[in-house]
Formats: structure tokens, sequence, C-alpha cells
């Protein structure tokens, strides 16, 4: 069996509403040489039935028997995964069609790269572009990058490609649940690899009032979470580096911004 150049893994609930044009955009890519990995994590809606009218030998199908949750789902696709590379999708969002050829280019090219994203525009329900990141156009060589996610994160999830080899090796950690991927920057930025980013949005990510993205910008106080995934990631430190010492200096920021926005909140009622 040939090994694929990329691993795409796509972790799916219930979203079978968009599921079907999501997996069309990665199976229009014009790079062919793929495989896309799909964890129905106990779906209740008819994701399921949309999956297994594919007919695509590139797919590969795994069925959760009850729903894990993301972290569980993406981990068990990053131990099917066999690509040299692996590539992050969501099944409501949509890739533009040369976006897995520009990204595995770009890590062919630049072996210093261990993660490489995109830009976004944000659509809606109804596919409608609805405008852009400022953060996501603001952070775009690996400098910057490394700079912004002391204090936030300044990637979208769904549009990074990642070497398989330092991926599987970390993985995603079910205690930083809602917040995995900003953990997981965190720590391979912490091994000195580097993150960077194409400046063109490859990906169009839709926000929906169920989306992760929709309910985490409606929390009142977005500096508490930072706080705590920080603190957590610092918990798993055996040794003390400039990294993490910046890291612990941005979360005593976030404490502060975050006291401070629940006294300002409560003078408002």
């Amino acid at each position: 069996m040939n090994v694929p150049a990329v691993s795409v893994i796509l972790p799916a609930y219930n979203c079978g509403k968009h599921l079907g044009q999501a997996i069309g955009s990665v199976l229009r890519q014009t790079l062919p040489d793929f495989e896309l990995i799909i964890v129905n994590d106990g779906s209740t809606d008819n994701t399921e039935q949309i999956i297994n009218s594919l007919g695509d030998h590139r797919v590969i199908y795994v069925k959760n028997v009850k729903n894990e949750g993301l972290v569980n789902s993406l981990n068990r696709a990053i131990d099917l995964s066999r690509g040299k590379y692996i590539a992050r999708m969501d099944g409501d969002d949509i890739c533009q069609p040369e976006r897995l050829a520009r990204q595995k280019l770009y890590l062919d090219q630049n072996e210093d790269i261990a993660v490489v994203a995109s830009t976004i525009e944000f659509i809606n329900e109804q596919g409608q572009k609805t405008g852009d990141w400022d953060l996501d156009k603001q952070t775009i060589t690996p400098g910057q990058i490394k700079r912004a996610m002391l204090k936030q994160n300044c990637i979208a999830h769904p549009t990074v490609m990642m070497r398989s080899q330092i991926i599987k090796e970390l993985k995603y950690q079910p205690h930083q649940k809602n917040i995995e991927d900003y953990d997981l920057w965190l720590r391979v930025l912490s091994r000195d690899h580097k993150i960077a980013k194409i400046d063109e949005p490859l990906l169009l990510y839709r926000t929906h009032g169920n989306s992760i993205t929709s309910m985490y910008l409606k929390n009142a106080n977005p500096y508490f979470k930072h706080l705590l995934m920080k603190l957590r990631f610092l918990g798993k430190f055996s040794y003390i580096s400039s990294f993490s010492i910046a890291v612990f200096g941005s979360a005593m920021t976030d404490l502060v911004k975050g006291i401070l926005k629940s006294i300002k909140k409560s003078f408002r009622k």
C-alpha cells in the first residue's frame, strides 16, 4: 500500500449540515497524494450516511462507539495517520483547492518549520464571506507568531499542516479540553520548533451559533481561560527556560486582566 504524503484528519460530530461540502473541498484538492481520516465521534444525525456515501478510496472511516470528545478523536486520527505531514480539517469549513499543495510545498522547502498554517476568511451558515481576523493577518512570520502566542492564540486550528513525527510525539492533551490547540502550539514552541503561516486565506472558516468559535467569543472572561491553560501547560514543565518564564509572565498578565474585566462587569450590573 502506497504511503500518502499528507494525512488529513477530520473529526466529525453532528455536523451533517455542512459535512458534505467540507469533505468535498478536501477530495477536490489539486494535490492528489493524501488520505482523509474521518473520525465520527458518536454522531446522532446523518453524519454516518454522508461518509458512507463517499465511495473514495482515499477516505478512511473510523467510528467511535460513543461521543469521546474532540481531543480523543484527534489523537485517534493521529495514531492512524501514515503521511509525512498531518493536516487538520473541520466538518463545517471549506478548503481552497490548492491548500494541501501549497502547505506541503512550504514544508518541503522549509525544513526548520514544524507547523504551517494559513490565514482564513470567515463565512456564515450560507457560505457567504463575512470578513477576516485581524490578529490572524498580523501574525505571519515565525517571530510574529511566537511573540503573539505568549498572549493569545493567533492560529485557526483547521488551517494547519504539521510534521507527523513531531505531532505524533506531542499529541493533544485531554486536560486542555476546548483549548487543546493553543496548548499544543505552546508545547511546539517550547521545544524550539517554529510555526509559520502562509499569508493567504487557504480555508474558509464557518462561524455559527453552535461552533466552538462562537461559543468561545461569548465567553465573558477569556483571560481566566488562558490563565488556567497556561498554568496547566507550565505544570508539565520539568525545567525552567526563557520561554516558560515568558509564558508565566503572560499568565500573570491574564490574571490581572481577568480580575479587572470581572470588576468592570460587576459595575455594569
